[in-house]
């Protein structure tokens, strides 16, 4: 049912000289609608992911050399737009000007991550100083992030580099490494504590949620929870990750046992749920959320959840109607009740990438995981 691997054609085509385009009419990029680095941080975070995968694997040397040219488009990307204050403009024109805005957390999170990762991943020198650079003048801005979801980035972030060093004792000499095990366990208990008060303020009489209403993204803060559990071992942190996940999942799966995200046109509140528009992003992060539980907690009902996610873009959803092109690694941008939505932007193909990359992850740490319980 599945393809064992992914194309990046529609990534490709997607991406010019610049960077990687925001929306599309059908297949075609819309150069008029410019660049979000929300987009160009969320490619550089799947390409990454993908190099190493197929590095792991042992795959086609010329995917890699694809998958790095790609990288070094994302990361210049990064670069152009961050501020003097360490923040990232996010909203560019197509003729490379930034659109008048206000600074988003959101996506000073989703940069801040996707450098981590790029610093967790990559072994070249000269796209780690790049990345490392980036996330040091970025994470002095963090402290004045106001939403959960820029929270949860940085808190997965900081989580990430601990975890990293921990286990590369070689590099304590390393002025970036040095700067993580020395202040990052301030910003991992910052932001641990402030999506625990959140959730603590919000949850309670059947509603065991960070918010008043479930909106876009929700997996993220749970997900968040169980990176960093996995640095703090706190077990009130795992708690509330479990149960807010726990309840994520009820509220995104229908009768039928199908994956249902919440639809964006009026979300989901204590008293009301909406069916429509159903959104890519929103399965690929409780995918996230769904396989980070699986390899922290072993239950295999998280894995059956991320399995669902993958399904749900291939037809396993309330239409039936599979929402992705094999052939060119495009997705659709939408489910409505009349159909899907034909536009195929950067944001939905990216989400189907990256819960492919989840799936296909989860699989070889699974492996690893009994292989060595079998040597042992």
């Amino acid at each position: 049912m599945y393809p064992s691997q992914v194309s990046l054609r529609h990534l490709e085509r997607l991406t010019d000289d610049t960077g990687l385009l925001e929306h599309c009419f059908g297949k075609i990029p819309r150069r008029q609608e410019g660049y979000a680095t929300d987009d160009n941080a969320r490619a550089l975070w799947a390409c990454v992911e993908w190099l190493s995968l197929i590095e792991s694997a042992n795959e086609l040397q010329t995917d890699a050399v694809k998958l790095l040219g790609l990288i070094d488009r994302y990361l210049s990307f990064l670069l152009w737009v961050q501020q003097e204050d360490g923040s990232f403009h996010n909203n560019i024109r197509y003729d490379r000007t930034p659109e008048p805005e206000t600074a988003s957390d959101d996506c000073l999170g989703r940069c801040l991550w996707a450098c981590a990762l790029t610093c967790v991943k990559l072994k070249e020198p000269d796209r780690l100083i790049v990345a490392q650079e980036m996330f040091l003048k970025g994470i002095q801005a963090a402290r004045s992030m106001k939403f959960p979801r820029g929270w949860a980035f940085v808190l997965a972030a900081c989580s990430i580099l601990l975890m990293h060093s921990q286990h590369r004792s070689s590099r304590t000499d390393d002025p970036f490494w040095q700067y993580v095990n020395l202040v990052l366990p301030n910003y991992v208990s910052l932001f641990e504590m402030k999506l625990a008060r959140l959730y603590q303020q919000q949850a309670g009489d059947g509603w065991h949620w960070f918010e008043s209403a479930m909106t876009y993204g929700n997996g993220v803060m749970p997900w968040s929870l169980l990176v960093a559990y996995q640095v703090t071992n706190r077990q009130d942190t795992l708690f509330i990750a479990k149960e807010s996940l726990d309840f994520l999942i009820e509220k995104m799966t229908c009768q039928q046992g199908m994956i249902r995200p919440i639809g964006n046109r009026g979300w989901c509140t204590r008293h009301h749920r909406s069916d429509w528009d159903q959104q890519p992003l929103d399965v690929m992060k409780l995918a996230l959320a769904s396989a980070q539980a699986y390899l922290v907690l072993k239950d295999s009902r998280y894995k059956e959840i991320t399995d669902k996610c993958r399904a749900w873009f291939y037809g396993d959803n309330d239409l039936h109607l599979q929402l992705v092109d094999r052939e060119d690694g495009s997705c659709c941008d939408g489910l409505n009740e009349n159909g899907v939505n034909l536009n195929q932007g950067a944001e939905s193909t990216l989400s189907y990438l990256l819960t492919e990359s989840i799936c296909k992850k989860i699989g070889l740490e699974e492996y690893c995981y009994v292989s060595c319980n079998e040597v042992g």
